[in-house]
């Protein structure tokens, strides 16, 4: 199998870990807006990262020459390793629960606050606590901004209404009717800018799951689910490869990164596969029910969300393989992802703009405390066995 042994291909690995790890989220939240069900998402997102998985195993996991120590990815199929093979199930149960989760908080919390909270979960200490408090107020400030931007709408544009999810369309189907912004009351021109009253009713009228009128603590509850989910996955490989328990019978080798990544990647396909096939007949926050066969002939936004999962299945492979080299704890370093994910939420959707004063400074400073934990987190885990 493929060793990733130098510090330099280990921090090469991180990089590339933290790019993809970072911008899968962006491609999910897109999806959404643009009123593609999550559940369909999901599937395909899920498919892609199984393959991307089987592709490294049957690829990374299969070059060079196989040792007893470092045995290829097909050499340990036949192993009596199901203690650790189990770890790895564990793990990519939770990462594949984690990450459902977070696809709909994405729609309540926005992009920005969800990845920074998780990911501060993840590694609870000092200065991520205090990040997860303010990506709480950033996000209960935002909603707040929101809430006061849409007061100034027409009456018959009240959230929670059924003139308020089509007056948009209305509007445009009916050409003697006079488009107004519903800011400034002027004729528009085009698009509702990102950051007014017309821009969210504009979303909220295209994306599949709806957030006006919703309690923010929805989002909230769904994002801290997420975040403790994702906390458990990595230390759950940990133990698949590594085996610090003593789990594994005498001469059994450990389980190869390549190896358990394969069986993490199936584990999470399966729970994925099984919580969205009962969501789309049961679907969660009042989103419309959907059948398998409307699944299967949802190819609007499909190629996106293929990517998405390739993205994610490369990102952890890529993170595990640089784990593998440099050590578990210098693998934390990639839990600077929300900063890659922000930028998206930012530039790409818009999130905060136009907000208030007061909810920048929260974003600011939420932003200032997680890159100072991070800094910190990486400095010291070169000093950590």
């Amino acid at each position: 199998m493929y060793v990733v042994e130098s510090k330099a291909g280990a921090i090469g690995c991180m990089i590339l870990s933290l790019c993809c790890l970072g911008s899968w989220p962006a491609i999910l939240t897109l999806l959404e807006r643009r009123g593609r069900l999550p559940q369909h998402t999901f599937l395909d997102f899920a498919t892609a990262n199984l393959l991307a998985a089987i592709v490294i195993a049957f690829s990374l996991g299969e070059i060079g020459k196989s040792t007893f120590r470092t045995p290829d990815f097909t050499t340990q199929l036949p192993q009596d390793n199901w203690p650790s093979v189990l770890f790895a199930v564990a793990g990519g149960v939770l990462l594949s629960v984690g990450n459902l989760a977070t696809q709909y908080a994405f729609a309540f919390v926005g992009l920005s606050v969800t990845e920074v909270i998780t990911a501060s979960i993840t590694v609870v200490i000092g200065c991520f606590l205090i990040a997860v408090f303010l990506g709480a107020a950033v996000h209960a400030s935002n909603a707040a901004d929101v809430k006061a931007k849409l007061k100034s709408l027409p009456s018959e544009y009240k959230a929670g209404t059924e003139d308020f999810y089509s007056s948009i369309k209305n509007g445009e189907d009916n050409p003697e009717k006079e488009k107004t912004d519903v800011e400034s009351q002027e004729k528009q021109t085009g698009k509702a800018k990102a950051g007014t009253a017309g821009f969210f009713v504009e979303l909220e009228n295209k994306r599949a799951i709806k957030v006006f009128g919703k309690s923010i603590m929805i989002g909230l509850f769904i994002t801290l689910f997420a975040g403790i989910c994702l906390s458990l996955f990595s230390p759950a490989f940990n133990l698949a490869t590594n085996d610090q328990w003593s789990t594994l019978p005498k001469g059994v080798p450990k389980l190869v990164v390549y190896t358990a990544f394969f069986y993490f990647s199936i584990a999470g396909f399966l729970i994925a596969l099984i919580l969205n096939l009962i969501f789309l007949y049961r679907p969660m926050v009042g989103l419309a029910k959907s059948s398998l066969k409307k699944y299967v002939n949802d190819y609007k936004g499909r190629g996106w969300a293929v990517f998405a999962g390739f993205l994610c299945g490369f990102g952890n492979g890529l993170q595990f393989m640089g784990g593998q080299a440099a050590g578990y704890a210098a693998a934390d370093s990639v839990q600077a992802l929300p900063l890659v994910s922000t930028f998206w939420g930012i530039v790409l959707f818009g999130e905060y703009r136009k907000s208030s004063k007061r909810t920048y400074a929260l974003l600011v400073s939420m932003l200032i405390m997680f890159v100072a934990a991070v800094a910190i987190l990486m400095a010291s885990s070169g000093h950590r066995k």
